[in-house]
């Protein structure tokens, strides 16, 4: 019996395989969180990384090197900046360009099925912020999770709960459920998106490439 290769002609006469049948097209989108901020600690909302933050990021700038990445896109946060700059160096060939959808926001407001344990994180969050950040996650899982029409690798630096809300749109989880998914500075979340079957969360967190004293930004210390 002859095998036949991908893209020859079928075993029914007159009818050819189709390409994209057998290989299905990916989209493959590649989530960072920025480095460690410098004196985040001490309350400032923006800023350079740390020299720490600097690290993590030439770390995830060396795992990253061979991707054949399409594109980088980062949050316009300075911390989202600084950490593209870095990744930049390695490659480039690729301009890394900021994008309002990466913004750092509240992706979405209390539900009535979110526990009440959450309640007291909305404290201080105005309406119009929540609001904000709902159409902004909107736009963003549009222009981002939508399968491409070839193969693709996008890189996105952006923020914590940026991509815990992409991670809770491909699990199809709750509106509050990016509450509490927790990203490490220079964690690397991947996403695979195809046309005809529901996203795949690849990876999560994943902190392989970062040494036990970077791995930072997480509510519980991570020594392993």
């Amino acid at each position: 019996m002859k095998t036949l290769s991908p893209g020859s002609q079928s075993s029914q006469p007159g009818r050819r395989t189709n390409r994209s049948q057998v290989f299905p097209l990916s989209h493959y989108i590649y989530l960072v969180r920025h480095g460690e901020q410098q004196d985040a600690e001490h309350g400032l909302p923006d800023g350079p990384l740390s020299p720490r933050g600097r690290r993590q990021a030439e770390a995830i700038a060396d795992r990253l090197s061979g991707v054949p990445f399409t594109g980088i896109w980062h949050s316009p946060l300075e911390r989202a900046t600084h950490t593209a700059q870095i990744i930049g160096t390695r490659m480039p060939a690729l301009e890394p360009q900021p994008s309002t959808l990466l913004f750092d926001c509240y992706p979405s407001g209390p539900t009535p099925d979110m526990p009440q344990s959450f309640n007291s994180f909305f404290g201080g969050v105005s309406r119009e912020e929540i609001e904000a950040g709902e159409a902004q996650m909107t736009d963003a899982v549009s222009e981002f999770l939508a399968p491409a029409r070839g193969d693709r690798h996008d890189l996105l630096i952006t923020h914590n709960f940026v991509i815990g809300y992409f991670v809770r749109e491909v699990l199809d989880a709750p509106k509050w459920r990016w509450l509490g998914v927790h990203q490490a500075n220079c964690g690397l979340t991947i996403i695979r998106v195809r046309s005809a079957k529901p996203p795949v969360l690849v990876t999560h967190n994943d902190l392989g490439h970062l040494p036990t004293e970077l791995r930072t930004g997480l509510p519980i210390e991570q020594p392993y």
